[in-house]
């Protein structure tokens, strides 16, 4: 299923890549650029192939091995200093500049930084966005994906079923989660406006409301509980079930044995979900862009989309730089804090972790 998913989004998008022009779309530039590609590949793998022959015959074996990791490593680390490290450093220098990366560039030292904090009227509402939608979503999100997990975990017909079923949303890409909800969410034809008015009650007007558009769009990080659960699922299935066999012939019921000997087992599994959950969460982009791009009166306005806006709606590359950096910043803050309360709630083999 995840392969075909992957193979039909590939296909989509080299189909929307040939409508754009950046891939060839007549029969002869076709095998063209087949031709050129397929002789780069030969290329290179005769050359890798070479370079295994050599090494091997002339260093021992052990030596040769450490070699040849180090010539299969070699083109990720290309790639790593020229479009992942070589970029970071760039951005940081970037920040400095004030520039559009077109015409002249002033180096301003730290007036993008100091116009940010001190100027900016959106910045701090950024923050403030961000950090609360962070707080609302991943504990949500944690809570749900671990109660689906639980469940899961039992014994019961169709239990492969009921896996695929619950992980299958979370193949599906931004852009179509948030077109989705958009339908789910109205406030006068969506599902949860009948649901409502089933009720009795009147709907909230979610993304069209400064009240509820957050909450609305920190609903939405539940469509992707699938893999948490995947997550929590294999936590599950690692606990020795003679742990829980003696505390029930100890006399504890399904309750005490959760949370005395299977939660606490799990933890080491939930720390690392908060930890890339949150992460993510800080770094959500997609969602407010497509639903409300900001808005109503920049109540979802997250610290990404105010990086999109400044650099490519006002082409204030510096600028953007700056917040990125700043971002990354209360990332590692909140992730620190994250890591140091560990000692406190993360059992490990042994004990609590040190």
């Amino acid at each position: 299923m995840q392969r075909s998913v992957l193979a039909l989004s590939a296909l989509g998008a080299a189909a929307l890549a040939v409508a754009l022009g950046f891939l060839p779309s007549t029969g002869a530039e076709v095998i063209d650029t087949a031709l050129k590609a397929l002789g780069v590949a030969v290329i290179g793998y005769t050359l890798i192939f070479g370079a295994t022959l050599i090494v091997e015959r002339v260093y021992s074996q052990r030596r040769a091995e450490s070699i040849l990791g180090w010539v299969f490593a070699t083109p990720y680390l290309i790639h790593f200093v020229l479009f992942q490290a070589g970029a970071i450093l760039f951005s940081l220098g970037l920040s400095f500049w004030s520039t559009d990366l077109l015409s002249k560039s002033d180096f301003i030292e730290i007036d993008n930084y100091r116009y940010l904090f001190t100027e900016e009227p959106l910045f701090m509402q950024a923050v403030k966005v961000t950090v609360m939608y962070t707080v609302i979503a991943v504990p949500l999100a944690t809570l749900i994906a671990l109660s689906i997990a639980v469940l899961l975990n039992q014994h019961m017909k169709f239990q492969g079923i009921f896996r695929t079923l619950f992980y299958m949303p979370a193949l599906v890409t931004g852009v179509a989660v948030a077109i989705v909800w958009i339908m789910v969410l109205h406030p006068e034809f969506g599902i949860s406006a009948i649901v409502f008015e089933f009720f009795g009650l009147k709907s909230p007007r979610w993304f069209w409301s400064e009240d509820w558009a957050l909450p609305g769009l920190a609903m939405i990080a539940l469509w992707g509980a699938g893999t948490n659960m995947l997550l929590y699922l294999a936590g599950l299935q690692s606990i020795p079930t003679q742990l829980e066999e003696a505390a029930k012939i100890d006399g504890a019921n399904a309750v005490q044995v959760f949370f005395r000997i299977t939660l606490p087992l799990l933890t080491p599994t939930i720390f690392f979900n908060v930890v890339l959950n949150m992460i993510g969460s800080f770094q959500v982009f997609t969602q407010a862009f497509v639903l409300t791009n900001g808005g109503p009166n920049n109540a979802t306005l997250t610290m990404v989309l105010l990086i999109y806006r400044k650099a490519f709606q006002n082409f204030s590359f510096g600028y953007a730089s700056a917040i990125a950096w700043v971002l990354f910043v209360v990332i590692l803050i909140f992730t620190m804090i994250v890591f140091r309360s560990s000692n406190r709630w993360v059992y490990y083999e042994g004990g609590l972790r040190r």
